[in-house]
Order: C-alpha cells, then structure tokens, then sequence
C-alpha cells in the first residue's frame, strides 16, 4: 500500500526522526499536535528535502468529543477565551500550590508560555491538515476518534491514505465507517492516550472486526513483538516510545536519562495530563492528581489548558520529580541510545530470527 520496504511504522514529534526511519525502510509519521500551521509548514518542508522522497507521514489529532465541541465557535483564538473561563479558579490554585511545594519559579516573563490550546480541537487541527496536504506525505492519521468523513475525502481527493488509532474493536468500525483506509489498533501499554485492552487481546479482536489492513500498537518495540503483532492478524507495527531515546531524537536530557533509567512498571494511566487516559511517566506529578487533596482533572482540552505552562515550567527547573510525559510501557526494554537506522533494522533482524524459529516449532 506505501512502498516500504518493512511494515514499521515511527510516530515522532521530531523531523529528524520522521526521516531517518523513512530513509531506513520504514515510515516516518510526524505528530503535528505542538506546531502551529506556520511551524508545520516549515518543518515538512524540511523532511520534504531529508527524506530522499520516501514516503511518510502526518499525525493529527481530531477528537471525536472535547469540552467546548458545542460552543459553535471557529476561531482557535475565540475558542481559547471561551474555554478559558470554564476552568475553575480552585484548580489553578491547586497546580500553583503544587509547583510552590516544590520550588518551582515562574516563567521569565509572559512571553515564554507556551500555547495552551494546541491541536486539540478541531479549530485547531484542521489548519495542521491544509498544511499537510500541501505536501507530498502518504499518510494522515488522526487520534482520538473517527476523523471528520469531509477531511478523509480530502486526503483522498489527493491521493493520500487515511489512518486512525482505535482502542476497541467497536472504535474501529467506526473509523472504518468514515473510510478511513488503515485501522492502528492500540493496545493500553502505549504511551500517550489509550485504552484498557492490552495489545494481545485488541489486535485479533480488531482484525476480525474490519476488512481493513490493521497495524498492531501498544508496547511494540523489537522484532520479537513485531512478529506477535503479524502473528495475530496486523500486517505492520505502529510504534512510538521507542524513538524518544534514538539519537536523532529531541528529548530533553532530563526526560531522556530518566526513560534510560526506567521500568515498565513506571508508567501509569492518568487523565493529569490532557483530561483523557494516557500513559504517562509516573511520579510525584501523577500521584497530586490522584490524592485526596486533588480537585479532580478536567475534560479534554481543558486539563491541558490549566496545565501547560505549569509543565513547561517544570521542564525549565530542577524539579525532576515532577517532570511527566507520555510513554509507554516498553520503555523497561528501552536502556541504550543508537541510531534510529540501527533500531529499525534491529527488529527487522530480530523479526527474522523470531519467524525462522517459529518455523523450526511448527517443523518439529
């Protein structure tokens, strides 16, 4: 279907990465959630020229449901104002109280903060997807939800296949409902916003369900688990946290050492960061949210919106202990920084190695 040479397909937030598993044989996508349509453009433009004209891809996130769907507002700069006074003053206080307990300072000045909004909503994801199809990707994929049945016809319009990340069998024939071409079946061990299904138990139940090409998720990162996830119906593998520790990867160091350091029991389910379920590294920062003092998290994007300069903040301090973000419980396997050309042909080998053996089980 895309002319790559190893069904591996690699979500990352950083370019280099997109194109140095592009140019190793598999697929780069590149999750447009932090760019703004400007910043979009101009990152595409350089894996456009760093790719060497292999294919990939763009991952947007359209959510089927969000506080604010209903306001009938389409300007993301109106959208903001309006979303921003139905954050309780009582949370803001919580977070502040949180980041005072540990000696977090403040930004510099107000001009360091960060967006609040970012691709949440559709107001704010539709401009990242005109971008995107003003360049050559082979691929949209679209989180959280079937993506609207007007923006698959234009991806289609341009020759461009559709993916979206389902959770159940049941979000999965809804996306296949809207057309979309490839189902990703997500299982709860991935990073980021997931389900409850473990990945062994979705995929079959997935790939029964739809008449689609389905791409295994959740928890993959070698070619031992690229085998189970083919082995059990998928004709590729969808994979996220594994790039955050390549070389050619943009993680801060903090977050970096502390992925090197972790298990896979380190994770944790929580909806402190953007009001939905998504795996997150676990530490004092989750805890606050599930202690007795804790307000409660708000509805998707309001949670994200009372915490995103607070996490930025974070992320300019010292306070570690309080530095969260999403991954996935692979990471206990994750202990060594290579090249993300030597990780893509790692599973390619490996996957081999796990087939030949199989074969040798079923011989004997």
């Amino acid at each position: 279907m895309f002319g790559i040479e190893f069904p591996i397909f690699a979500f990352s937030h950083c370019r280099d990465v997109v194109a140095a598993v592009s140019r190793a044989g598999g697929m780069g996508v590149l999750g447009a959630l932090y760019f703004t349509p400007e910043e979009l453009e101009m990152e595409l433009k350089w894996i456009d020229d760093h790719v060497d004209g292999r294919p990939y891809g763009v991952d947007v996130v359209m959510p089927a449901s969000y506080a604010g769907a209903d306001l009938g507002v389409d300007s993301a700069e109106d959208l903001v104002g309006r979303l921003q006074g139905m954050i309780p003053e009582g949370h803001r206080k919580f977070v502040d109280d949180l980041l005072a307990s540990h000696g977090v300072p403040p930004l510099s000045d107000e001009t360091d903060a960060g967006r609040v909004l970012l691709g949440w909503t559709d107001a704010t994801a539709r401009p990242q997807v005109e971008v995107a199809l003003k360049h050559p990707i082979a691929l949209l994929a679209n989180a959280l939800g079937p993506p609207p049945a007007d923006v698959v016809e234009m991806a289609h319009a341009k020759g461009v296949k559709v993916a979206a990340l389902a959770s159940t069998p049941r979000h999965a024939v809804k996306q296949v409902e809207v057309g979309v071409d490839v189902v990703v079946a997500q299982g709860t061990e991935a990073g980021g916003h997931t389900g409850e299904i473990s990945t062994m138990v979705l995929i079959p139940q997935v790939v029964d369900a739809v008449d689609v090409p389905v791409l295994a998720a959740g928890g993959i990162g070698n070619g031992r688990q690229m085998a189970a996830g083919m082995a059990l119906g998928a004709e590729g593998v969808w994979t996220g946290s594994i790039w955050l520790t390549v070389e050619e990867a943009d993680t801060p160091e903090m977050a970096r050492r502390r992925i090197l350091e972790a298990t896979s029991r380190d994770t944790v389910r929580s909806r402190s960061w953007t009001g939905k379920p998504a795996r997150l590294l676990k530490n004092e920062w989750t805890d606050a949210w599930e202690s007795a003092e804790s307000p409660g998290t708000l509805p998707m994007p309001l949670q994200f919106m009372l915490v995103s300069d607070a996490l930025r903040r974070i992320g300019r301090s010292d306070a570690a202990e309080l530095a969260t973000f999403p991954a996935g419980q692979i990471i206990g396997t994750m202990n060594q920084v290579k090249p993300a050309r030597d990780v893509v042909f790692g599973m390619v080998e490996e996957y081999v190695e796990a087939m030949e053996r199989l074969g040798r089980l079923t011989a004997d």
